[in-house]
């Protein structure tokens, strides 16, 4: 049972992370802000950081070891710090921007701008990253030392968020790329689990 959820968790997260940037609007101005998409994608994008949390503890419970125990820490370290921002983008930012259109106030995304680029905000939100990259390459690095899953299984879902940073700072094709990365990563951990599940059936 646990495997199977695990590989859920996995598989959910994943097309999750394609899910964000594909509905997401490919612009960050008021329009783009107030539209439902910008809500759906950054909600898709929440619930995957909490599925992939889930997902390395389920991992754990699969591997046993301490890495593996670690890993799963460091990943819920890194989500806690990173979804306070997502929770503002998506709910905060999507309210001022619908003010901004509604009364014609187009000075109101100043704020947008004071909150992403405020010290502490985006210094929550870049160490959350790192955890994040740091807790899935630990997860990696288990599942290669396992010998229970294929070595590789781990390896595309940790590159894909050692370059969750980066690739905000690249053209909107790049950053659907990125997801379909996590999303790739995603299904093969997926995989690889449900398959030893059967095995140990």
């Amino acid at each position: 049972m646990a495997t199977r959820l695990t590989s859920a968790a996995f598989a959910t997260s994943g097309i999750l992370f394609l899910l964000y940037p594909a509905l997401r609007p490919s612009t960050d101005d008021a329009a783009a802000m107030a539209s439902t998409a910008w809500v759906a994608g950054h909600a898709a994008a929440m619930i995957g950081f909490i599925l992939l949390g889930l997902a390395v503890l389920g991992l754990h419970q699969v591997l046993g070891d301490r890495l593996s125990l670690r890993a799963a820490v460091v990943t819920w370290a890194g989500a806690g710090l990173t979804l306070p921002y997502y929770g503002a983008e998506d709910f905060g930012l999507h309210v001022i921007a619908q003010r901004s259109l509604r009364d014609g106030m187009p000075s109101l995304m100043q704020l947008a701008e004071q909150f992403r680029y405020g010290a502490v905000p985006v210094t929550m939100f870049a160490a959350g990253l790192l955890l994040l990259a740091a807790g899935t390459v630990m997860a990696a690095i288990s599942v290669w030392r396992s010998g229970t899953l294929p070595k590789w299984s781990g390896t595309p879902l940790a590159l894909g968020f050692v370059l969750f940073i980066p690739q905000f700072f690249g053209p909107y094709p790049l950053r659907v790329a990125h997801g379909v990365l996590i999303m790739i990563g995603g299904l093969w951990a997926a995989l690889a689990l449900w398959r030893a599940g059967r095995q140990q059936r």
